[in-house]
């Protein structure tokens, strides 16, 4: 498992670990979140700044960016503080919670979920920066669409399916096929009582709400122009689909509570709208 080889970090992930550390660079204090070591994963080039990524127009996307990791790194914290052991990151890239967050993360059973070989390169960098990889911090390597399934990678390295956790999953649904993210939420309907989960997702353009498709059109066009992978948007075979709230967590005894927040919502308002007055907003 630790010998895949090594390969250049996900151009996504390491596009959030900067718009991370450009949050913190060029945004007014207090930050609504600081993340400056995914930046030394990343090691980018000097002129990273200059990007076209990181130009003012993609302030919109850097917060919301920054607003969910602070909005599951708040939700890690307190479920942590009500006894909950484990935390399972789904597509975890660059983050850099167990580094940045050590009180708390060292309290719980870490499991870092991702493509083989950038994982491999991450853990070569945590390694090269002087993190190391402690007892607790387990990376698994998995192959969403291939390969072993996530969930036995996942119980191999450690995770105990009988005891409550909390899985974050964030931009990681439109990059899957339509089996493979079923596949995956049916998995995680079935996880022990007390466990939460997390996760981003994209509908079809049509299904978006008018105020809100200006917006994700110039994201589809900027992810184009960035050379990104195909969004679940633009690419048939991977269209994401309606939220699976009726077929997957409505069965009996799979969810207690489910919460959306889009942009537009009440409730998103209340996670999002702290930003609002911020520069990155």
């Amino acid at each position: 498992m630790h010998g895949e080889q090594a390969a250049a970090p996900d151009s996504t992930a390491v596009r959030v670990a900067l718009w991370r550390a450009l949050h913190v660079e060029v945004d007014s204090p207090p930050h609504v979140f600081e993340d400056e070591v995914g930046l030394k994963l990343a090691a980018p080039d000097d002129g990273w700044r200059s990007r076209p990524d990181m130009s003012p127009f993609t302030r919109p996307f850097r917060a919301s960016i920054v607003a969910r990791a602070r909005f599951i790194e708040d939700l890690v914290g307190e479920q942590a503080a009500r006894g909950v052991g484990q935390y399972v990151i789904l597509g975890a890239g660059l983050d850099t919670f167990a580094q940045r967050r050590p009180a708390i993360a060292s309290g719980l059973r870490v499991f870092e979920i991702d493509q083989p070989r950038p994982q491999a390169r991450k853990r070569q960098r945590l390694i090269e920066l002087g993190f190391g990889i402690p007892e607790w911090l387990r990376l698994v390597p998995v192959d969403f669409e291939a390969g072993p399934s996530w969930w036995d990678r996942l119980v191999t390295a450690g995770f105990d399916a009988g005891q409550p956790a909390v899985v974050a999953s964030t931009g990681v649904a439109m990059y899957l096929t339509r089996d493979a993210t079923v596949a995956t939420l049916l998995q995680i309907a079935a996880l022990a009582t007390g466990s939460t989960l997390a996760m981003t997702f994209m509908l079809p353009l049509p299904l978006v709400e008018p105020e809100e498709r200006p917006g994700r059109q110039a994201t589809e066009k900027f992810a184009r122009a960035a050379g990104g992978h195909p969004s679940s948007a633009s690419s048939p075979r991977r269209r994401c689909w309606h939220w699976p709230t009726k077929p997957v967590f409505e069965r009996p005894g799979t969810c207690r509570q489910a919460v959306l927040l889009s942009a537009t919502s009440p409730a998103g308002r209340m996670v999002f709208g702290r930003q609002a007055q911020r520069s990155c907003w």
